[in-house]
C-alpha cells in the first residue's frame, strides 16, 4: 500500500539551483545521465492547440521531455506545468519525471502528450513571468471550452470579454460579433453574446498582458478553478468527486464543494486497492472520524489520484524537494513514488533572484503581438505584473515579509473586481463556495455591480500612478505572502472560526439576482465581512429582545391576571428582567443606527467614521457590567420558580397553560436563562471581529477591549450557567416523564437521551432511554394526548458493565448492559449512534464508580425489575400490555407540549447529549431567509430563528409568535445538486426522507453562518468522538 506521511521540513532559506532553465536539482546533486541510443519522437500538444514533435532517447526519464518542452518555450516557471497522457488503460495520468518514458508511454507514435498546467497557485500574482500568465490564461480558456471551469453566465461573459480583448484588441462591435461567430469559447455562447460585447466595450486600452492578468484575477475566485474531478464513493455508497488543490483535498457533489481537508489537518494519505484513505490529525472540535475512506473505480484510478495528492502536498507545502527513501535490503513495502522537482518556494526564490533572461514570445491567437522586454534595463522584482498590481505584488514578494503567516496589510482604493478587507481571513481561491448548481463564489464577486467594475477597469488601462490594491497581496491568513514561507502551515480551505470550517469567512459581495423582486431592491451595501458580523448582532439582538418580552410582557401579563404567584417571586423575576429589557432596547437602537450609517444612508460613510462596530460594543458591554447584579439573580429566579411550582397547583397550571401559548415557543424556564446565553453570543461575535481585523485596523482595539470585558463576565457566570442549564434540563425532562418521583435531586447530571431498541421476548421494541450520571432509565411512549413517556425500569450505573454483543445476538449495533441485578440488550440505529451511547455510558459508569455508592431507587410506579440476565430476554413485562393496564392513570395527565426534544428524538430515532444542548445554546442565529419547497416555483421571504435544534419561521421580525417550526434532528444539510435546477446563489438544502426544503441567504457570510449553526443541529457535537483505532481499520 502506497502512503505518504507529512514530516517536519527545514525552514532555512534555500539558494537558487545551480542549473539554469527549469532544472529541479539542488546544490550537490547530479542530473541523471541522459541515456544515449535510439531516439523516439513524441508529439506534444501545447496549450494554444498547436502540436510539436520532440525527439528524446528511448530510455530518457520523463524530466528530459518536460525540460525540452520548457526550453522550446523559453519558459522559466515551468515547474507549474506537467505532461499528461492516456495510459494503456485509457486513464489520464501525469508523466513521471523519474521513470523512463518508454516504460510509461508504450506506443509513443499513437499517443499525443498534452502540456498543461499542473499546479495552480492560490494567487496569480505569484506568477512572475508574462509568458507564464499567458499560458495560465490559455488553460483557463481551454477549461471554459471543455466545461471544466463552471461559473454563472455573467462571470463567463466577463471572462470571455477579456479573452476577446487579448485576441483582437479594442472594442468594435462588428469585429466582436464576427470573432465570436468564428470562435466558441463556451457551450451555449450565443446566449451570452450581447453581454460579452457589452463587457468588451469597457476594456478599451487594455493590453493583452493586462487582459491575462484580469482573466486570472476573476478565474482564481471560481470554485472550479484548477480543479480536476476524480469520481469516487463515500462509505455510504454516495457518488462524489475528489479533487486536490494547493490547500488540500476537496470533496464535491457534482460541481459543488461539500467538504475540504486542508494539508494542516491531514496526517497521512494512503491507498489500499481501490480504497483511498485520509488519516486526519486528532481534533476534539471536529466531527470527523480519524480515518476517512473513499472507494474509487479501480486500483489504478486510486493510485493515480494518490500520486497527484503527494505531488501537490510537496509542491505547495515543502521548502525543498523530498529526498528519496533508502532502498530496503530485502524487500520493499508500499510505493516508492515521490515528488520530483522544485517546490513553489524554490521557484519563487529562483525567479526573484533574477537568474534568467527575459525573451520574446508570440501569442498564437492574438492579432496584437505582445513581446516581453529583453531585460536590457535593470529588472525590478515584479516588473512583469501589470501596473495596477505592482504595489500589491511587491507586498507579496517583498523582503519585509519574513514571518510565516505575516499579517502586514495595506489599505487602499478598490481597483480590481472586488476589494477584500485586510485581515485574518482566507484568500478567495481557498474559500468554500456557497453557491448551488454551477455557480461559484468568485463568480459573483467578479460580477457584482458590473457597470462600476468595468468603469474601474477602463480607468486602470489608462496611464496612471499605480494605486494600492487591497486584494492581491492577501494570502490565506489575510497578510502578505512572505518570501521565506510562501504557504503558511495554517492554510485551510474551510476552517470555520475554522472551520472551519469551519472556517474564516470572506466578506460578502452583493450579487446580481435574476428575481424581479430582488432586481427592484438592488442596493449597494458594504461588502466588508465586519458589516455582516455587525448585522448579525442586530438580527440576533431583535430575537433576544423578543425573548425578554416573553417574560417582561407576556408572562407578567398572565401572572397579573391570577393571584397564584408569590410577590417575592414576582419581584425576583420581573424586577431583574425589566432593566435588561430597557437596556437592550437602547442597545439595539444604537446598533441599527450604526448600520444605517455604515450602509451609506448619510454622508458619514465618506469619512469612514462609522464603518465599525467595536466602539458600540465596548460602550454597551461596559454599561452591561452595571447590570451584573441582575444577571446573578436569574439562576436564583429559576430555582425559586420551580420550587413554587412544586408547592402550588395553581401556579403549576398557570405555567403549563402559558407554555401552551404560541408566544412561548420554548419551555418557559429556558427564557429565564436567555440573558446568560446572550453573553456567550457577544463573546463569539467579538472573537470573529478580532480574528477578522488586522491589529492596524481602526476597530481592532475597541473589539479587543470589548472582548476582554465580555470574557471576564462570561468567566464569572460560567459556573452558574452550567449548573442552571443542567437544572433547567432536568425539570424539562421531568415534564416528559411519568412514573417517577424525584428526578431532580442535588448532584444528578443529565448526560444523554435518545431512542434505542430493546430486545425482549417479543423482539426489538423501540424505547426511550435517559442517561444520567448515576442511573439509566428506559421508557415507552404513552397512548394519550399528552404523549408523555412512562418509565419502566432503571439500571443503576454503579457496578454496571457494557459490552458489544452483535455476534452473540445477531443484531446490528447491539449492546449488552449488565447491572448488578439486571441486564438488558439494546440496539442502536447506526454504528455512530452506538459509539456515542457506549462512550457516554462508560463515562457515566466511571462517574458512578467514583461516587459514594449505589443510587437509591426513585421510581414511583414501577417496582424494580429483579429478573436475572437470562430472563431479560424473555417476555417483556413492560411492553404494550403494561401500557394498556395503566391507561387510566395516563389519561388523567394534564395537557403537555408534544413537540419537545424527547418526542423529536423518538420520531427521528436518534439521540442528543448535554454537550449537544450546550453547543445549541451557543449556536443561535436569526435573520431573513428565502424558503422554497421541493415542488414549488416561488421563494417565500421569512424571518427565521434558529435555536434549540429547531428553525422557527415568522412572517417578519415584528411578529410575536412563529408561524411554524422545523426540528432539525435527523435532517441532512447539503448544497443542491445540478440536477435539482436551483439556479440561485447561497442556497442550502435540508432533507429528511421525503421532506425537502431549500433556503437562500442574502450573502456569502450569512450563508456560511446558517450552514455552521444548522450543521451543529444536524450533526451533533458529540459526534466528534472518533472511532476507536480498531474500528477505524476494518477495511
Amino acid at each position: 500500500m502506497g502512503e505518504i506521511e507529512q514530516r517536519p521540513t527545514p525552514g532555512s532559506r534555500l539558494g537558487a539551483p545551480e542549473n539554469s532553465g527549469i532544472s529541479t536539482l539542488e546544490h550537490g546533486q547530479k542530473p541523471p545521465p541522459t541515456p544515449s541510443g535510439k531516439l523516439m519522437s513524441i508529439k506534444i500538444q501545447m496549450l494554444d492547440d498547436t502540436q510539436e514533435a520532440f525527439e528524446v532517447p528511448q530510455r530518457a526519464p520523463g524530466k528530459v521531455l518536460l525540460d525540452a518542452v520548457c526550453n522550446h518555450l523559453n519558459l522559466v516557471e515551468g515547474d507549474y506545468f506537467g505532461l499528461e497522457f492516456p495510459d494503456h488503460k485509457k486513464i489520464t495520468v501525469w508523466l513521471d519525471l523519474l521513470k523512463p518514458i518508454v516504460k510509461q508511454i508504450r506506443r509513443p507514435k499513437h499517443v499525443v502528450v498534452k502540456f498543461v498546467v499542473k499546479f495552480f497557485p492560490p494567487d496569480h500574482t505569484q506568477l512572475q513571468e508574462e509568458l507564464t500568465r499567458y499560458l495560465f490564461a490559455l488553460q483557463v480558456k481551454q477549461d471554459l471550452a471543455q466545461g471544466r471551469l463552471t461559473c454563472n453566465d455573467t462571470s463567463a461573459a466577463l471572462l470571455i470579454s477579456h479573452i476577446v480583448q487579448s485576441e483582437i484588441g479594442d472594442f468594435d462591435e462588428a469585429s466582436d460579433r464576427e470573432h465570436l461567430a468564428k470562435n466558441k469559447y463556451i457551450p451555449q455562447q450565443d446566449a451570452l453574446e450581447d453581454k460579452i460585447v457589452e463587457f468588451h466595450h469597457n476594456h478599451i486600452g487594455q493590453t493583452p498582458a493586462e487582459s491575462d492578468f484580469q482573466l486570472l484575477e476573476i478565474a482564481r475566485r471560481l470554485e472550479m478553478y484548477g480543479i480536476r474531478l476524480h469520481p469516487a464513493k463515500d462509505r455510504e455508497g454516495t457518488k462524489i468527486n475528489l479533487a486536490v488543490a494547493n490547500t488540500g483535498i476537496l470533496v464535491f457533489q457534482g460541481f459543488t464543494k461539500i467538504n475540504a481537508f486542508n494539508w494542516a489537518k491531514v496526517r497521512k494519505l494512503s491507498f489500499k486497492r481501490k480504497r483511498f484513505l485520509i488519516k486526519l490529525r486528532p481534533d476534539s472540535n471536529s466531527s470527523y472520524q480519524d480515518t476517512l475512506e473513499f472507494l474509487m473505480a479501480s486500483r489504478d484510478f486510486c493510485k493515480s489520484f494518490w500520486k497527484i495528492c503527494v505531488e501537490h502536498h510537496a509542491f505547495f507545502r515543502l521548502f525543498e524537494e523530498p529526498k528519496p527513501k533508502p532502498k530496503p535490503v530485502l524487500f520493499s513495502r508500499g510505493s516508492s513514488f515521490r515528488f520530483s522537482g522544485r517546490t513553489q518556494k524554490q521557484v519563487l526564490d529562483y525567479v526573484k533572484e533574477g537568474g534568467h533572461k527575459k525573451v520574446q514570445f508570440e501569442r498564437k491567437h492574438s492579432k496584437i503581438h505582445s513581446i516581453r522586454s529583453l531585460a536590457m534595463q535593470p529588472a525590478e522584482p515584479n516588473s512583469e505584473v501589470p501596473k495596477q498590481a505592482q504595489q500589491s505584488a511587491s507586498l507579496t514578494l517583498g523582503e519585509g515579509a519574513d514571518s510565516p503567516g505575516g499579517q502586514s496589510c495595506q489599505q487602499g482604493k478598490e481597483l480590481k473586481v472586488s476589494a477584500e478587507e485586510c485581515g485574518p481571513h482566507q484568500s478567495p481561491a481557498l474559500q468554500k463556495s456557497p453557491m448551488g448548481n454551477k455557480k461559484a463564489d468568485g463568480a459573483v464577486k467578479a460580477t457584482m455591480e458590473e457597470e462600476e467594475v468595468v468603469k474601474d477597469r477602463t480607468q486602470q488601462s489608462k496611464p496612471q500612478p499605480p494605486q494600492p490594491s487591497t486584494e492581491l497581496s492577501i494570502n490565506s491568513q489575510g497578510g502578505a505572502v512572505p518570501t521565506s514561507v510562501i504557504l503558511s502551515p495554517n492554510l485551510s480551505p474551510d476552517t470555520k472560526q475554522a472551520s472551519p470550517l469551519v472556517s474564516p469567512l470572506l466578506n460578502d459581495q452583493p450579487c446580481p439576482r435574476t428575481d424581479d423582486e430582488d432586481e427592484g431592491r438592488r442596493k449597494r451595501f458594504p461588502t466588508d465581512k465586519a458589516y455582516f458580523i455587525a448585522k448579525e448582532v442586530s438580527t440576533t439582538e431583535r430575537t433576544y429582545l423578543k425573548d425578554l418580552e416573553v417574560i417582561t410582557s407576556w408572562f407578567q401579563s398572565a401572572v397579573s391576571k391570577e393571584d397564584s404567584m408569590p410577590e417575592t417571586l414576582k419581584s425576583l423575576i420581573f424586577l431583574n428582567f425589566e432593566p435588561l429589557h430597557k437596556f437592550h432596547t437602547n442597545f439595539l437602537k444604537e446598533i441599527e443606527q450604526r448600520l444605517a450609517l455604515w450602509e451609506g444612508r448619510s454622508n458619514a460613510h465618506i469619512r469612514m467614521d462609522y464603518q465599525r462596530i467595536g466602539d458600540v460594543m465596548l460602550k454597551n458591554i461596559q454599561a452591561m457590567k452595571q447590570l451584573a447584579a441582575h444577571l446573578w439573580k436569574h439562576g436564583e429566579a429559576l430555582e425559586a420558580l420551580e420550587t413554587s411550582i412544586r408547592g402550588s397547583r395553581r401556579l403549576e397550571n398557570l405555567c403549563r397553560d402559558f407554555e401552551l401559548q404560541k408566544v412561548c415557543y420554548l419551555p418557559l424556564n429556558t427564557f429565564l436563562l436567555r440573558p446568560l446565553h446572550r453573553l456567550m453570543h457577544y463573546k463569539q461575535v467579538l472573537e470573529r471581529l478580532c480574528k477578522h481585523h488586522p491589529p492596524s485596523h481602526s476597530d481592532f482595539r475597541d473589539c479587543r477591549a470589548a472582548l476582554a470585558e465580555i470574557t471576564e463576565m462570561v468567566a464569572q457566570l460560567h459556573g452558574t450557567m452550567i449548573k442552571m442549564e443542567n437544572f433547567q434540563k432536568l425539570h424539562e425532562l421531568k415534564k416528559d416523564l411519568i412514573g417517577i418521583d424525584n428526578l431532580v435531586i442535588p448532584g444528578r447530571e443529565f448526560i444523554r437521551l435518545g431512542s434505542l431498541s430493546k430486545l425482549s421476548g417479543k423482539g426489538l421494541q423501540q424505547r426511550m432511554f435517559f442517561l444520567f450520571n448515576d442511573v439509566l432509565l428506559y421508557t415507552s411512549r404513552g397512548l394519550t394526548a399528552s404523549n408523555q413517556f412512562k418509565v419502566h425500569g432503571q439500571l443503576p450505573l454503579y457496578g454496571m458493565t457494557i459490552e458489544k454483543s452483535e455476534d452473540e445476538w445477531g443484531v446490528p449495533h447491539c449492546l449488552t448492559l449488565r447491572g448488578q441485578r439486571q441486564s438488558i440488550i439494546v440496539a442502536a440505529s447506526s454504528r455512530s449512534e452506538m459509539e456515542k451511547w457506549v462512550e457516554d455510558i462508560q463515562m457515566a459508569i466511571d462517574l458512578a464508580e467514583k461516587s459514594s455508592g449505589p443510587t437509591p431507587e426513585f421510581l414511583a410506579s414501577s417496582p424494580p425489575d429483579n429478573k436475572s440476565p437470562d430472563e431479560a430476554t424473555g417476555a417483556d413485562q413492560e411492553s404494550e400490555d403494561d401500557l394498556s393496564a395503566s391507561r387510566t392513570s395516563l389519561e388523567r395527565q394534564a395537557p403537555h407540549r408534544g413537540n419537545t426534544m424527547v418526542h423529536v428524538c423518538w420520531h427521528r430515532n436518534t439521540s442528543v447529549s448535554m454537550v449537544d444542548f450546550s453547543v445549541a445554546v451557543e449556536n443561535q442565529l436569526s435573520g431573513n431567509l428565502l424558503r422554497k419547497f421541493k415542488n414549488s416555483n416561488g421563494w417565500q421571504k421569512l424571518w427565521v430563528v434558529f435555536t434549540n435544534f429547531c428553525l422557527f419561521f415568522y412572517k417578519s421580525h415584528q411578529d410575536n409568535h412563529p408561524l411554524a417550526s422545523l426540528p432539525l434532528l435527523g435532517y441532512s444539510l447539503t448544497i443542491p445538486s445540478e440536477s435539482e435546477d436551483i439556479h440561485k446563489d447561497y442556497v442550502f438544502k435540508l432533507h429528511f426522507k421525503s421532506h425537502v426544503y431549500y433556503f437562500r441567504a442574502e450573502s456569502e457570510y450569512t450563508f456560511e453562518r446558517w450552514m455552521d449553526v444548522i450543521r451543529s443541529a444536524t450533526s451533533s457535537a458529540s459526534r466528534a468522538h472518533v472511532l476507536s483505532h480498531k474500528e477505524s481499520h476494518v477495511y
